[in-house]
């Protein structure tokens, strides 16, 4: 099913992102993780891709298993920073021939040893390439409430982004943040700008003290007090700090859905637990 079609139907989605493994040694863990998630019965799932399509055929067999032993909607991600034309027209074929109707186009981060190939500058090209080889997918894509940290000023971001959804993007998903706020004046500014297509938040929980600096490393998100405060009290309690995390997450969806941001994504980082803590929270809203 076309995830653009859930959302006609649904008034209110849930969803969760795994990653395949680095190695093929990893991929029976990530198998099960996986499995167990989709028992959980979300909306759909997501599975990433890694820097530079390490992780490609491991994506693909991930999102086949899903969809076709757990009967679960799929989002595969595939990016092109360093793949060529060849590469890419390659795994849309086989998403294709796998009965995946759902992409999630993006640049993806520059590997630390450097490019290897300069096919592709912008997730905006990949869009192009895949509505041009087959238009009935449907694409998702990547957004930064906070700007992508790669832009001098946000104006210049959301003008990026509305070239995106103008190329063919059927929504977007964000990149993680904290502060609901911060959300809600992106939409704000999106929607003045012309772009209409739903638009996922990306919730991130934060279930260990050390998730912190690195979602600042990675993403550039503020961390606002409320959350800092919550990890300074927590921090060396492990099972604490992870009941803080999902209910501090669980507290950021309600709020969305009560002001009518409706469909939420969850960096569930391949942990069952935590995306059972969050459907727990959630159930009887997002039933």
């Amino acid at each position: 099913m076309k995830i653009t079609d859930i959302f006609k139907n649904k008034e209110v989605t849930l969803s969760f992102e795994v990653f395949p493994p680095k190695t093929d040694a990893g991929y029976a863990a990530v198998e099960q993780a996986a499995a167990e998630i989709a028992a959980l019965k979300p909306d759909f799932m997501s599975v990433t891709y890694g820097a530079g399509g390490g992780t490609s055929k491991n994506t693909a067999a991930i999102s086949s298993d899903l969809q076709d032993k757990y009967g679960v909607t799929v989002l595969s991600h595939l990016t092109c920073v360093s793949s060529t034309k060849d590469t890419v027209k390659s795994m849309i074929s086989e998403y294709k021939n796998r009965g995946i109707e759902n992409i999630m186009a993006l640049r993806g981060d520059i590997p630390k040893e450097g490019r290897i190939c300069y096919d592709y500058d912008h997730a905006t090209e990949l869009i192009y390439d895949i509505k041009s080889i087959d238009e009935s997918f449907c694409i998702g894509g990547a957004c930064y409430p906070e700007g992508h940290v790669e832009c001098a000023r946000q104006s210049e971001d959301i003008e990026h982004l509305k070239e995106k959804v103008d190329a063919g993007c059927d929504f977007l998903t964000t990149q993680m943040f904290f502060d609901n706020s911060t959300l809600y004046q992106f939409l704000y500014r999106i929607r003045e700008k012309g772009i209409e297509v739903p638009v996922l938040p990306g919730i991130m929980p934060i279930t260990n003290a050390k998730q912190v600096s690195r979602s600042v490393a990675l993403s550039g998100s503020t961390i606002p007090q409320k959350m800092k405060i919550m990890v300074d009290r927590f921090a060396d309690d492990p099972d604490k700090m992870k009941e803080a995390g999902i209910i501090y997450a669980s507290d950021q969806i309600i709020d969305l859905i009560s002001n009518g941001v409706s469909h939420i994504h969850v960096y569930s980082m391949n942990k069952p637990d935590i995306a059972a803590g969050i459907m727990r929270n959630l159930a009887t809203i997002i039933r």
